[in-house]
C-alpha cells in the first residue's frame, strides 16, 4: 500500500522588539542568565503584566502580509502546564480569540505555485530554557527568555511533503526579514517549528494518527526529521502496528525521531481566559494604518524586478531572496543601468565572498557605488573582466575603493594600437603553427593566441582589441 504524509506546522517567531510582552526587560540575545529579569517575567505575586504595544504592530504586519482576517477583537489566555522553565505554572497565550485567522502563503510546489493555508496567528510570551549538564544528572534554569514576545502561526495541514514543509517555513522567514519584525535566526532560537505528521493512504480524505516533532533548529533538519517519520510511520503501518498519537524529539546525532511525551489535547492545558489583561481590539484604521506601512513584499518585488529589469526569473528570486540584497541591487543598477550584468556580479561574485564570511549583505564592505564603478570600468576597457574580479575581491577585503585600487596599481587595461600590435605581431612570429591551422580553417586556435598575448602583457592587455588585432593581421 502507498501513503502519503499530511503536514501542518506550528511556527513559533520571536518579534523583534525592544522589551519584553509584559513588561520592561529587554530582549537582547546573549546576556548571563537571569540578568533580564523582573518581577514580572519571574512571576511573582502581586504583580500585573502590561501589554507592549509594539507587539501588536508587528504581529498585525505579518498578519497582513499572510492575507490573514485581522480579528476586531482578541483575548489573552492562560495555558497551564507545570515546567522548571516555566515560573507562574501557565503561559500567557491566546486560544479561542487570537488575533487574526484564515489566511495563506503562497510557495513553490512541485507541480508550481500552491497556498498553503493559515489557520491563525496569535500572540504569546516565551517559556525560559533549560541547560543541561553534560556531565551530571542536573539541569539549569535561564529565565532570560521568559516574557520575550512570540507570535505563533499555524498552518492548515496543506504540506505535502519534507521539500514543500522547507520551502514554506524559508517562505515565513523572508516575510519577517522583509517586515523587519524578526531576524528570524532558527540557530538562536527566533523561529522554531513544530511538525505534525500523519500518512494516509494514497487517494483517502481520512486524516491519520499523528505524531508532533520537535528541536528542529535549522530548515535542513525539518526536512530531515519529516522523511524519518515518514519512513517510521510506514514501516508501522504495512507491519500491520499502529501509529500512536505523541510528540517526538528530533535527535540531530542520530538523525532519528524519539519518543518524549504523549501528544497533549487543547483541554490538558486548561485555558481560560487572563483575567489580568483586557481584550485587543482592532478597528479599521489601526489596519489601514499597518497595512499602509508594510513595505513591497517578496513575490510583489520579484514580479517586478522580472518586468522592470528584464532579468530571469531565477535571477529575481535570488536578489529578492532578502530586503538587503534587493536594496543593494537596485541602487547600484541605478548608477550603472545594465541589470543583467549588475545581477551576474552580485549573484556570482559578492554573495559567494559573502558566504565565505557569513556575512549579511548589509555589512558588505563594497557599496553598491563601488561595485557600479568597477562594472564601469570593465565597460570603458579601463580594466579587464578577469582584473575586475581579483580588484573587487581585494576591494571586499580591505574596504577600498575600486578605483583606487586601480590608480593606486596601476592596473588599467592596455588598450593603446601601437603597442598591442606589436605584442601581436611577436606571438605571431612566435606560434607559426598556430597560425598556420588558423589560416587552415582551425579558428578554435585564436583563443590559444589570445591567451598567449594576454601573458606577454601580464594580463593587462584589452582581450576585445586582442581578438580584433588577431582576426585583422592573420587575414
Amino acid at each position: 500500500m502507498d501513503f502519503e504524509p499530511v503536514i501542518g506546522l506550528e511556527v513559533h517567531i520571536q518579534l523583534k522588539t525592544a522589551s519584553k510582552i509584559f513588561c520592561g526587560c529587554t530582549t537582547e540575545f546573549g546576556a548571563s542568565p537571569n540578568s533580564h529579569t523582573c518581577p514580572v517575567c519571574l512571576g511573582l505575586p502581586g504583580v500585573l503584566p502590561v501589554l507592549n504595544r509594539s507587539v501588536v504592530d508587528f504581529a498585525l504586519s505579518m498578519a497582513l502580509a499572510t492575507n490573514c482576517r485581522v480579528n476586531p477583537r482578541s483575548v489573552f489566555a492562560r495555558k497551564h502546564y507545570f515546567y522548571p522553565d516555566l515560573p507562574k505554572g501557565y503561559q500567557i497565550s491566546q486560544f479561542e480569540e487570537p488575533l487574526a485567522e484564515h489566511g495563506w502563503v503562497e510557495i513553490e510546489g512541485a507541480n508550481g505555485p500552491k497556498r498553503i493555508g493559515i489557520t491563525r496567528i496569535h500572540l504569546e510570551e516565551d517559556a525560559g530554557k533549560l541547560i543541561h549538564d553534560e556531565h551530571r544528572p542536573v539541569s539549569f534554569v535561564d529565565l532570560n527568555r521568559t516574557g520575550v514576545p512570540l507570535i505563533e502561526i499555524v498552518s492548515e495541514p496543506e504540506i505535502d511533503s519534507p521539500e514543500e514543509a522547507a520551502e514554506y517555513l524559508r517562505k515565513l522567514r523572508e516575510l519577517v526579514r522583509y517586515l523587519d519584525i524578526s531576524d528570524g535566526n532558527m540557530e538562536e532560537g527566533s523561529l522554531r517549528c513544530d511538525a505534525n505528521i500523519s500518512l494516509r493512504p494514497v487517494g483517502s480524505t481520512t486524516l491519520g494518527v499523528k505524531s508532533e516533532l520537535k528541536n528542529m533548529n535549522s530548515f535542513k533538519n525539518v526536512q530531515k526529521a519529516l522523511e524519518f517519520e515518514i519512513r517510521r510511520q510506514s514501516t508501522l503501518l504495512l507491519d500491520g502496528q499502529k501509529v500512536v498519537q505523541e510528540t517526538r524529539l528530533w535527535d540531530v546525532t542520530r538523525a532519528v525521531t524519539v519518543s518524549m511525551r504523549g501528544k497533549e489535547e487543547a483541554h490538558d492545558y486548561r485555558y481560560f481566559p487572563e483575567p489580568d489583561l483586557v481584550p485587543i481590539r482592532v478597528d479599521e484604521e489601526w489596519i489601514e494604518r499597518t497595512s499602509s506601512a508594510l513595505p513591497e513584499l517578496p513575490d510583489a518585488k520579484r514580479h517586478r524586478f522580472i518586468q522592470s529589469y528584464g532579468i530571469p526569473p531565477y535571477d529575481a528570486g535570488v536578489l529578492t531572496s532578502s530586503r538587503g540584497i534587493a536594496d543593494y541591487f537596485e541602487t547600484c543598477v541605478s548608477l550603472f543601468p545594465q541589470p543583467k550584468t549588475v545581477s551576474n556580479w552580485i549573484m556570482v561574485e559578492l554573495l559567494r565572498l559573502l558566504k565565505e564570511d557569513e556575512r549579511e549583505i548589509e555589512a558588505c564592505p563594497v557599496s553598491p557605488s563601488g561595485l557600479a564603478e568597477l562594472l564601469e570600468l570593465v565597460e570603458s576597457g579601463k580594466i579587464s573582466g578577469k582584473m575586475a574580479k581579483e580588484i573587487l575581491e581585494e576591494a571586499y577585503r580591505s574596504g577600498a575603493n575600486p578605483r583606487k585600487i586601480v590608480d593606486t596599481r596601476g592596473l588599467s587595461q592596455v588598450s593603446d594600437d601601437t603597442a598591442l600590435r606589436k605584442v601581436v605581431r611577436k606571438v605571431i612570429e612566435d606560434h607559426p603553427r598556430e597560425v598556420e591551422k588558423y589560416r587552415s580553417g582551425k579558428t578554435k586556435v585564436l583563443g590559444f593566441l589570445v591567451g598567449q598575448a594576454m601573458k606577454e602583457t601580464r594580463g593587462a592587455a584589452n582581450p576585445k582589441m586582442l581578438n580584433a588585432l588577431f582576426i585583422e593581421m592573420l587575414s
